[in-house]
């Protein structure tokens, strides 16, 4: 499973349901391009790896990855944080 979680200029913003173990990051693809950008919160956005996309469109990612990171954290969290389904009623057992 790969939620959308933003769509700006024709860049789609994405994770997979799988990689709750590695640090908060984003996928972003639009026309063949995609790539992976870590959400550090601090400085500007690293890049895991790219492809297909200009210098130019690299930095637009960046600019979209760095102003809307409190919401791509905030998603993350709320889709990887909670409790998976075999955590539940574990309290009412007896």
């Amino acid at each position: 499973m790969s939620p959308t979680i933003h769509r700006e200029r024709g860049y789609r913003f994405s994770f997979y349901s799988w990689e709750g173990s590695e640090p908060p990051h984003v996928h972003v693809e639009k026309a063949g391009g995609y790539g992976k950008l870590w959400l550090s919160s601090e400085g500007d956005p690293g890049w895991d790896y790219c492809e297909g996309f200009s210098s130019s469109q690299k930095r637009r990612v960046e600019s979209i990855v760095s102003k809307q990171r409190e919401k791509f954290l905030e998603a993350w969290h709320e889709h990887f944080d909670k409790p998976s389904s075999g955590d539940r009623g574990r309290g009412d057992e007896r």
